[in-house]
């Protein structure tokens, strides 16, 4: 006899809604939608199971928040059919692109055919929890993708850094590293990981994503949550402030607690204090590497 899956809720129904004004054409690069599950059913095999977030819960999250544009990326919950993201991008009249889930050996005509679909890039998970690939059957991925105007997103434990490096710096395209390397950012800035991290960040065809400082700082005091989270991001977009992005990651799967969503884009003012980066990390970074045509 099988035991079905445990379902989570992983998002607040009614967030806040945020004090600090975003500039226009704010961009939330990461987030996910599953479902609804008639429509779009979920990949088999999952140990916990979401409940659903639509298509429409997103968009009306975004206008609760004042974001205009956004980046979907697929989640494994739906593994690699990519067409809840699809149905997302087709429905959001311009202001949604996405980032898909593929196998190493996909075919050309996929590629093409995600392409002119909207996605801007594919992603890969080097996660223990999820099942994995082979970086060097990615890396020779890198060619194809660059032929599609596809970039590289990559998702790995923290300590992954030091040998997925070397490799991801022989991609041919642009690589994005999801939610700052997933640093624990109790460890600070001169950790080995953070400070690993940095130094690819010093080619400029790597970009990192200052998202999931819920994640990165889950473990700390709710009064302190955020705060080394914040630091970590604010270091990154000191440094490197054109090769930087920010996401929501709502609906926060696998998380330890259930964030509000207002409260991290408020979190923006300390990661963020000036308006011209906010701009930047917002709206000039995201138009750089995503390309919307809309405006």
């Amino acid at each position: 006899m099988t035991t079905s899956p445990t379902e989570v809720q992983t998002y607040l129904p009614d967030p806040s809604s945020p004090t600090l004004r975003l500039p226009p054409f704010a961009c939330d690069t990461h987030v996910h939608v599953f479902g609804p599950r008639p429509k779009f059913p979920y990949a088999s095999g999952l140990k916990v199971t979401p409940q659903d977030a639509p298509k429409e819960k997103l968009y009306a999250l975004h206008r609760r928040l004042g974001i205009e544009r956004c980046v979907i990326v697929q989640s494994a919950v739906h593994g690699y059919d990519n067409s809840v993201v699809q149905d997302a991008i087709e429905h959001g009249e311009g202001r949604y692109l996405g980032v898909a889930l593929v196998q190493p050996d996909v075919a050309d005509a996929e590629l093409e055919r995600l392409a002119r679909a909207g996605f801007r890039g594919v992603r890969f998970n080097f996660m223990s929890h999820l099942v994995g690939v082979d970086i060097d059957d990615v890396i020779a991925l890198t060619p194809r993708l660059a032929a599609h105007g596809l970039h590289l997103q990559v998702h790995f434990e923290s300590k992954l850094v030091h040998e997925l490096g070397p490799k991801l710096k022989q991609s041919h395209v642009p690589v994005v590293i999801d939610h700052m390397g997933r640093v624990d950012a109790r460890l600070g800035a001169q950790h080995e990981d953070f400070q690993a991290l940095m130094r690819l960040l010093d080619t400029d065809r790597f970009w990192v994503k200052v998202s999931g400082i819920d994640r990165i700082d889950a473990n700390a005091p709710p009064e302190e949550r955020y705060r080394a989270g914040e630091g970590l991001a604010r270091t990154l977009l000191d440094r490197f402030p054109n090769q930087v992005l920010w996401g929501s990651d709502w609906p926060h799967p696998n998380h330890t607690h259930i964030p509000d969503d207002g409260a991290l884009v408020d979190a923006l003012s300390s990661i963020a204090p000036d308006a011209a980066i906010l701009h930047k990390l917002l709206a000039q970074n995201p138009q750089s590497l995503y390309r919307f045509t809309t405006d």
